[in-house]
């Protein structure tokens, strides 16, 4: 299973004040569940076999997180297409957004910026 990108982890960590803010972050982070259960499980029957970094899986993780559950499947669904037997590869980051307001937890998960950190 290949490692996530640095931009993909962070430091924060849920806490109780942020319960209401975090509620519209549930499919962002019920879909990041998925993802990593496919990261630690489906995933290591193919190895690592992607031409692009970071692999196609690591880079749906990357676009969930930033962009959200939709605009990320969709960002992941335009990758996916791309990878293909002719395909050139390389690093193919996922674009960051400019104004990402949320922090992210050590394995990835989307938690609202604690209070005092915008």
């Amino acid at each position: 299973m290949s490692v996530l990108p640095a931009y993909a982890l962070g430091e924060a960590r849920f806490e109780a004040s942020g319960l209401l803010s975090a509620i519209p972050l549930l499919p962002r982070n019920g879909l990041l569940a998925l993802l990593h259960g496919y990261r630690a499980t489906i995933s290591h029957t193919y190895g690592d076999v992607c031409k692009y970094y970071p692999s196609c899986s690591a880079y749906a993780v990357g676009a969930v997180q930033q962009h959200g559950a939709v605009v990320g499947t969709a960002l992941t669904a335009a990758r996916l297409a791309r990878c293909h037997p002719w395909a050139k590869g390389g690093v193919d980051d996922v674009p960051l957004r400019k104004n990402f307001r949320y922090a992210l937890t050590p394995r990835g998960f989307v938690v609202p910026t604690p209070s005092g950190k915008d």
